[in-house]
């Protein structure tokens, strides 16, 4: 039976899979480079093929015109200059979601930080009201804080991933843990479907497909790359290369051909 969660679960995903171009950003660090102008590169995003673009709610108040992509609103929210940066602070509410439109929305969570108890918390009781209103939620599920040794440890990985699973949610983003292998084990354990974070901007192009390849063979259902998108000296490009990988399972080398026609 069809439900408004599966509705606008559609609406952010092509066939079951997700490109999604987080640009959540300008909170965190500020307008760096592709979020000084973000609307113009929310254009060249879509452009690109991707399923959906992730915002907070001020970006989505004043895009200039309606999208054709899906819409995430992100919840939660923390500065460099905090003294606690890893603590997510909830940000916005159900209403105004409701009241934008969006399709979706998400939860940044840190596992093993000294607030992890406090976004543990915040990420319950918001898939109840997710469920309440039928809107999916994502939780970005990431191992960072003071009691992590190593983030990409891929036993730490699918922990902190089953947890976002464990607490409601309806996709997980997490680290990816560096090869389709060793992933294999994150998502076989979570019940729910996973994409996988960009994190830093890599050194180069074959990297960042490498990624997204390795997720996906891995079982993935996407990605979910931010500044190795919007910091692109062709962002358009590197989405259409993203997305003959994600949708259409292309090789790298056929991603770096489809990259290097549209540059």
């Amino acid at each position: 039976m069809v439900s408004g969660k599966s509705i606008r679960l559609n609406r952010i995903t092509f066939n079951g899979k997700m490109l999604c171009i987080p640009m959540d950003h300008g909170v965190t660090i500020g307008p760096v480079k592709g979020l000084d102008e973000i609307f113009k590169t929310i254009e060249l995003i879509q452009e690109g093929g991707a399923s959906a673009v992730l915002l907070h709610k001020g970006i989505i108040k004043s895009l200039p015109k309606t999208l054709n992509i899906g819409i995430i609103m992100h919840f939660s929210a923390s500065t460099i200059f905090s003294l606690s940066p890893n603590r997510k602070m909830i940000v916005s509410s159900i209403e105004e979601a409701l009241r934008l439109g969006v399709d979706a929305i998400s939860i940044h969570v840190n596992i093993g930080c000294d607030e992890e108890s406090e976004m543990i918390s915040d990420l319950g009781e918001l898939a109840d009201e997710c469920d309440k209103w039928n809107i999916p939620l994502i939780a970005m599920m990431y191992p960072r804080g003071q009691r992590i040794k190593n983030e990409f440890d891929p036993e730490i990985v699918a922990h902190v991933a089953r947890i976002g699973a464990e607490l409601g949610a309806d996709i997980v983003k997490t680290v990816y843990t560096g090869s389709t292998e060793s992933f294999k084990k994150v998502v076989k354990s979570c019940p729910v479907p996973i994409v996988i974070a960009g994190g830093p901007k890599v050194e180069n192009d074959k990297q960042v497909l490498e990624m997204a390849k390795g997720a996906i063979d891995a079982g993935a259902i996407g990605v979910t790359f931010g500044r190795n998108v919007f910091q692109h000296e062709n962002p358009k490009a590197i989405v259409k290369a993203l997305a003959s990988i994600v949708f259409k399972r292309k090789s790298i080398e056929e991603a770096l051909e489809v990259l290097k026609k549209n540059e």
